[in-house]
């Protein structure tokens, strides 16, 4: 396995830390119900494999004060994080709930989390995942009559922190976007097999990364509001370093770097 960490290590210095899914256009919510989709996607990390036992997906939908937690329809299962790179993704929950401010989703994980590395496979503690649930803190208001879709970048490589004592704990780091309050940078590096770490941010801070698939050289940087980027590529040696500048990205629109000559 091609090692990654020195790459990886590069992209996490400047990656957003904050969870980020507002809705700054708010408008009057209509009575009614709306339908949700949730869909899981994953930032490239050091490992073989990350394991998560989800068991349930939930809203807060509301005054966060009265309201409950609403259960969406979840396929229960452990899920490799690391089969959801640039572009790829799985459905985890969906369903029908009431128009207003959507305030949180809340994930439920079940005992069976693990991390596999070159070497073994361990035990990946989840703290509160078992019991009170993920909690990511959103801030969007739905519309009756209308489908929203969600994706939940997890970034695996900055959620799992591996302790002295060797066992490895989750501490998630989830950004949460629509696709149609953002955009998205795509394109191919060459040549494809090399190892190469791809970040793109702009003055505000805003930021996403991935490494381009070994196999294709394909990269897709999704979740970004609009404005104008730097893209950043770091490949494995003996290539150099290289950026591109004034990449501009818009709300619902692909921007397609074609191919990157490293």
């Amino acid at each position: 396995m091609i090692r990654k960490k020195a790459i990886l290590l590069g992209l996490g210095l400047a990656t957003l830390l904050s969870i980020n899914a507002c809705n700054d256009d708010t408008e009057p919510v209509q009575e009614g119900e709306t339908q949700l989709r949730f869909n899981l996607t994953d930032a490239p990390a050091n490992y073989n494999a990350v394991y998560i036992d989800l068991q349930g997906v939930e809203v807060k939908v509301g005054d966060t004060a009265s309201s409950g937690w609403l259960s969406l329809n979840t396929p229960s299962g452990i899920y490799n994080l690391l089969d959801f790179q640039n572009g790829l993704d799985t459905l985890i929950g969906t369903g029908s709930v009431p128009a207003g401010r959507l305030n949180q989703i809340r994930l439920l994980l079940g005992p069976n989390n693990s991390v596999v590395t070159d070497t073994d496979s361990t035990e990946l503690k989840v703290p509160s995942g078992q019991q009170s649930g993920l909690k990511l803190l959103v801030n969007y208001d739905l519309q009756a009559g209308l489908v929203y879709e969600f994706s939940l970048d997890f970034d695996a490589h900055r959620s799992i922190v591996k302790k002295g004592n060797g066992n490895y704990s989750l501490k998630p780091v989830i950004r949460v976007f629509t696709t149609n309050t953002t955009g998205s940078i795509t394109g191919f590096v060459a040549p494809d097999s090399v190892l190469t770490g791809i970040l793109a941010h702009n003055l505000n801070g805003d930021s996403a990364s991935t490494i381009a698939d070994t196999n294709t050289g394909y990269f897709l940087l999704a979740g970004l509001p609009a404005g104008s980027y730097t893209v950043e590529f770091s490949p494995q040696s003996p290539y150099s370093f290289q950026d591109t500048t004034n990449i501009a990205v818009s709300v619902g629109q692909v921007t397609n770097l074609d191919t990157i000559s490293l």
